[in-house]
């Protein structure tokens, strides 16, 4: 700033003009673009027959996902909470560029599934998805398998970390692991090692608003909480799968689907 100063102060009649565009521009700038279509077109979108079978698609997808967990390891499938989306596109801004700029309207979707678990098996229930993990790595499907956890090394030292065999992998002092992620998916668990307070996975976020196109929220079952999953098996898992995109319209009217 003071360099600049310096070479500015002299031809102040040249750089007023120009100093003061720049400011009265940034606001501009820095301001969020133009939906690319207004909320009646966004759901006419979200709602046409493209949508509804790349959304069915997609959330077939994602529960495949889920549902491997629970057939291949210990786990138990005890809630599923689907967010699904659609969101107008943007107008260019100056020199942000945004992830829908070239998009009328973009549909997304996330799953997060909650597991039920035996608290005095942690170091089984953790060394099978790990096995899972390899066994579907190493198959013909490859890196596209569902589970991506494998025995890598941070992987055989929380098991070794739970079966008694190894110290924290997070280190001496550190609190109880409870976390692994990768691929994009991320997998957390209640603590189990005593200790207070005890850190629980918490309810599913009450905040989404079920809107359907715009905003689609589902619970299966509905009434099922994980504080009643928790009750029946002892402790709970918490799978997050990230949001995805399944369904887009450009600006030049084609569509893309997933």
């Amino acid at each position: 700033m003071r360099a600049f100063a310096r070479r500015t102060a002299g031809p102040k009649r040249a750089w007023g003009p120009w100093v003061l565009a720049v400011l009265l521009a940034l606001p501009a700038c820095s301001a969020t673009p133009d939906r690319a279509v207004s909320g009646k077109q966004l759901r006419k979108f979200g709602e046409s027959g493209q949508a509804v079978g790349a959304r069915k698609r997609a959330e077939q997808q994602l529960r495949d996902v889920a549902r491997a967990y629970d057939d291949r390891t210990p786990l138990s499938l005890g809630l599923v909470v689907v967010h699904d989306v659609c969101v107008p596109g943007s107008g260019p801004g100056w020199f942000f560029q945004q992830k829908t700029d070239n998009y009328k309207v973009v549909c997304s979707m996330n799953i997060t599934a909650y597991y039920g678990a035996d608290p005095r098996h942690m170091a089984d229930t953790l060394d099978e998805i790990l096995t899972a993990g390899d066994h579907a790595r190493g198959g013909p499907s490859g890196p596209g398998s569902p589970i991506p956890f494998q025995h890598d090394d941070q992987g055989k030292r929380l098991v070794a970390y739970y079966r008694g065999h190894g110290p924290n992998p997070q280190g001496p002092q550190a609190a109880e692991p409870t976390r692994l992620a990768t691929a994009g998916q991320t997998l957390t668990w209640d603590t189990t090692r005593g200790g207070a307070p005890r850190r629980l996975v918490e309810e599913p976020y009450a905040g989404l608003v079920d809107d359907p196109p715009v905003s689609r929220v589902v619970r299966d079952p509905d009434t099922t909480t994980v504080a009643a999953v928790r009750k029946r098996y002892g402790m709970v898992f918490k799978l997050e799968l990230p949001y995805s995109d399944y369904f887009g319209v450009l600006k030049n009217g084609r569509t893309r689907t997933r």
